[in-house]
């Protein structure tokens, strides 16, 4: 993935077309894939994030934009899109989507219970929110990945170990979710995208995988992301992200009946999209391997 390098006269010309000015300093950012993110401390004390997306489309970017503002409107706790003066959100440079947001002061999110009972209350404010119209449906990490790289395995002639059990498994569960209820997903609630201030404020970011889907899904996906250590699934982590979470929307019988095949699968989305990156895309860096610490959770007894 190449990355943005912004130099300070690009920020500077960013900002002035938002109406701000007096750009005093410019950090680059850890955190976050497929973007460069800086920060960015004006004369007057205030901080801004310019985003560079360097792996979105412009209609891709265009639409989390649309989604991150409706979802900030209705109460959710992210960080809404700051508007330039023509009204737009982002403004294109190398063709290349460069956006700003209000900074959030605060860290990464630490897996300490009153931290994940405060990630699961403001997932459940999330899942809450009524969809928009304009919500697409498609997982991008789920069966259709799914399919793409069954496809590529078909035209090279490659299929390896982990394809055929992606292939099995996937198959054996597709179909079992029907009527489980659906709503506004995150998709991707991992440590980095995550953030909590210093008074116990949690901030959600990178709204790129969501879309309109299982809530559970979301639910135990959030456990993959936070609720594991040294391979091990920590049962404490995921009794503060539900009671968190069930503070305000409780669980259906069916929903809880489903958790163990719906963390199956979030297990397998992961899995599969690291292979997609850092096997398919990127072979031979540090990362090839990553994908294995997802299949090695697969036949680990879960606290549900």
């Amino acid at each position: 993935m190449a990355y943005t390098q912004a130099s300070f006269d690009e920020a500077s010309e960013i900002i002035a077309g938002a109406g701000f000015s007096d750009l005093l300093g410019m950090e680059r950012m850890t955190g976050g894939w497929g973007n460069s993110n800086y920060a960015l401390t004006l004369g007057d004390g205030r901080k801004l994030v310019l985003k560079v997306w360097d792996g979105r489309s412009l209609e891709e970017v265009e639409y989390i934009l649309s989604v991150t503002t409706y979802l900030s409107d209705n109460g959710v706790p992210t960080p809404s899109p700051i508007a330039f003066d023509d009204g737009g959100l982002m403004r294109v440079k190398d063709g290349l989507a460069w956006t700003l947001l209000p900074f959030f002061e605060g860290k990464w999110l630490e897996s300490s219970p009153s931290s994940l009972y405060s990630l699961g209350r403001a997932q459940a404010m999330l899942h809450a929110v009524t969809p928009p119209d304009f919500m697409g449906s498609d997982f991008s990490m789920g069966h259709k990945l799914f399919e793409e790289m069954f496809s590529i395995a078909d035209e090279r002639g490659e299929w390896t170990g982990f394809l055929t059990m992606l292939k099995s498994e996937s198959e054996a569960l597709r179909g079992r979710f029907d009527g489980l209820p659906r709503g506004v997903i995150h998709g991707d609630l991992f440590p980095d995208n995550v953030l909590e201030s210093e008074e116990g404020d949690v901030s959600i970011l990178d709204f790129e995988e969501v879309c309109h889907d299982l809530l559970a899904f979301d639910l135990v996906m959030t456990f993959v992301g936070f609720g594991w250590e040294n391979g091990e699934p920590v049962a404490e982590r995921w009794d503060s992200i539900l009671d968190g979470y069930q503070s305000i929307r409780a669980l259906g019988d069916d929903e809880l009946d489903a958790l163990p095949d719906l963390h199956r699968l979030a297990t397998l989305c992961i899995a599969a999209w690291r292979y997609w990156q850092f096997v398919i895309n990127m072979p031979g860096t540090e990362h090839t391997d990553r994908y294995l610490e997802m299949v090695d959770r697969l036949d680990k007894r879960l606290p549900f």
